[in-house]
């Protein structure tokens, strides 16, 4: 008998998406299709845009423990109603991020990949406008809280979610 995974995880520490994607497939003998998302911490230019942030450059990420593990966890459940899913998973990472490293895993699961495709890119248009994360890049030259993108929350509201 195999233990439930848990869907979401905030999390300081690094994760495995081969591992990751084994647990879940675990679980249900009726996944045909899993997609997954793996966001990695990219270089940014500074906010004078002359120069690259150099090699010390990172990202740091707060967030409201319980509070944000609960609105991803509600997320997951429109994604749940919306889509013909039988498994979800979604760690985020906090801390410190160095350029290059990876901040967020999303895997969907379902019997076919249309529906798995789809609740991967829904869960990550509202992970990136709705939850509760500041984000702040810090370089040699300074640092700068990450303001929202127009593109991201148009993203979002093509799924009829309003930010």
């Amino acid at each position: 008998m195999s233990t439930a995974v848990a869907r979401v995880s905030v999390q300081t520490a690094d994760f495995n998406l081969t591992d990751e994607v084994a647990r879940l497939r675990r679980q249900d003998a009726q996944i045909g299709a899993v997609v997954s998302f793996v966001g990695t911490v990219r270089e940014w230019l500074p906010a004078d845009r002359h120069a690259a942030p150099g090699p010390d450059a990172c990202l740091e990420l707060e967030h409201y423990p319980g509070m944000t593990e609960s609105a991803i966890e509600a997320m997951i459940d429109e994604a749940q109603r919306r889509f013909e899913l039988r498994g979800v998973r979604v760690i985020h990472r906090v801390g410190r991020l160095a350029v290059g490293e990876q901040i967020v895993l999303v895997v969907t699961a379902s019997s076919h990949r249309g529906q798995a495709f789809l609740a991967c890119e829904f869960l990550m248009d509202w992970l990136k406008t709705q939850a509760p994360f500041w984000k702040k890049e810090i370089s040699a030259t300074g640092s700068r809280w990450v303001e929202a993108k127009v593109s991201d929350d148009e993203a979002l509201a093509r799924w009829r979610i309003q930010p």
